[in-house]
This record gives structure tokens, sequence and C-alpha cells, in this order.
């Protein structure tokens, strides 16, 4: 295990990474600020994700303290007029489009606050996993401000907008278990336990074929936005591309001659 620091910040880094054998691991590492997203935070990130080693082939993002992330550092709001303000939107887009649409799947351990620019973090992610402490919001409505992260793009799609409108518009929140049941995250696990579970997913996805969780990545979520005939289509050469692959032929292969797991039932 090797571990290395994200964009510096006075006294410490604003994310640490580390490799878990083919696994990276990104830590949110201002405590103290219950993860507050800014600038600082934004550029390792992008740092991160734009550095990938090659054999790596999950990432896990979780946090220091008991808060993933409480949001959007308003102090630095006011440091901006509006041609800034849209090119400081358009920046965390384009550092968020490279976690959605990279080369490896994301996982998320979603602990305590999940508010705001954290949620649009998650959101970004693939695979949300919670523990009983997390706690989801979109405060802008209250704060006078809208999101600038793609959470309008990406929240809708996981809570529907009607939902999304409610948050924003009263300063709802969503616990846990409620998180769980409208479909911001995938797995509720006990406290402490998301960063192993997290892990555990990680293995787990890095062991599918490379075409698999490129198709997963790249075309699922545009096939699924897509009108039926160009989704049929897209579907149609994303299946040819995955089986004919070398991988997937071994794995055929291996499944028909019983050299394969079967599917059982899980907890």
């Amino acid at each position: 295990m090797t571990q290395s620091q994200g964009a510096r910040a006075e006294g410490g880094s604003y994310v640490l990474s580390r490799r878990e054998g083919n696994i990276l691991i990104a830590t949110l590492n201002r405590a103290e600020k219950r993860n507050a997203m800014s600038d600082g935070v934004v550029r390792a990130l992008d740092e991160i994700f734009s550095t990938l080693d090659e054999d790596i082939a999950a990432v896990v993002i979780d946090a220091q303290g008991p808060h993933f992330s409480a949001g959007l550092d308003l102090s630095e709001l006011t440091k901006r007029d509006l041609p800034q303000s849209v090119m400081h939107s358009r920046g965390w887009h384009a550092v968020f489009e490279k976690i959605q649409f990279g080369r490896v799947p994301v996982i998320a351990a979603l602990k305590g606050a999940v508010i705001g620019g954290g949620l649009e973090l998650a959101a970004a992610c693939h695979i949300r996993v919670a523990e009983p402490s997390a706690y989801y919001a979109l405060p802008e409505g209250q704060r006078g401000i809208f999101v600038g992260g793609g959470g309008s793009v990406r929240l809708p799609r996981l809570l529907g907008v009607a939902r999304m409108m409610d948050m924003m518009m009263t300063g709802r929140t969503y616990n846990a278990q409620e998180g769980l049941a409208i479909g911001i995250a995938q797995y509720l696990v006990g406290d402490g336990e998301a960063p192993g579970r997290a892990l555990e997913i990680a293995r787990k996805v890095a062991g599918n074929a490379m075409m698999t969780n490129f198709a997963l990545i790249h075309a699922l979520p545009r096939i699924a936005e897509a009108d039926p005939a160009t989704g049929y289509v897209l579907e149609s050469m994303m299946a040819a591309a995955s089986s004919t692959a070398p991988e997937a032929q071994k794995r055929l292969d291996d499944f028909l001659n019983k050299r394969a797991g079967k599917i059982t039932p899980q907890s």
C-alpha cells in the first residue's frame, strides 16, 4: 500500500490518495470544514483522476471525520463576478465528468452530511454505499443560489425532478434509509462500515472485463437517455464489442466448461 497527496492545502492536503492493490482510495481531507467542497478539493480530484496509474481498476472516494461533505465552501462565492462564476461551474463540470465518464468505476462511501456540492460529487460516482449517519440535502435554495456542479443534470436522474425541486425549495432532508429507498445510495451498511464495503465492491467490479465496465460507464447512461431506436443500435454495438473481445471469449468458455462460479443469492 502506498500513499500520496492531492493538491496542497495550508498545513495538509485537500484529498489524500493511497493504493490497495489495483484500487485507489481518494479521501476528502477537510474534516475541520466538514469536508466542504472548495476549489482546492476540486483541483485535487482533478489531479487524481487525470493521473490514474494504468493498472488502477476502480476508485473509492471516502472522507476523513464524521461527514462525507457538507457542501460548497460558501466563502468562495464572494470572490467571483458573473462570467467568473459561469466558468467556475464549468470547471467543476469538467472534473466531475472525469469521475462519471472516466476509465474506471468509482464507488463513494457516504456518512454524515452529504449536502449540496457533496451530493453532487456523490452523484457523479457510479455506486454509493451509505452508513446510518448519512443524510442528504440541497440547501442552495435556502441560500439564494443554485446547484453548479452538475446536480441539476445528475440528481433528477436519481431522485426525480419533483423530489429535487422539493429539496431545494423547502430545505427538506432525507435520512440514510430514505436515501436508500429513493435511489441516492444503492447500499446501506452499519456504522463505520462504508469504506470497507466500498473497497469490497471496488475489488469485485475491478474483476469485470474491461470492455464491460467501459460499456456500463460510457454507454449505459447514454442509452438510457437516447430515443429507443438510437439506444437499440448503441446496445447492439456494445454487445458485439464486449462479447467478441478475447477476455469475454475466455470467460464464456470458462462458464460453458463449468470453470466459472454460479450465481447465488446474496445477503
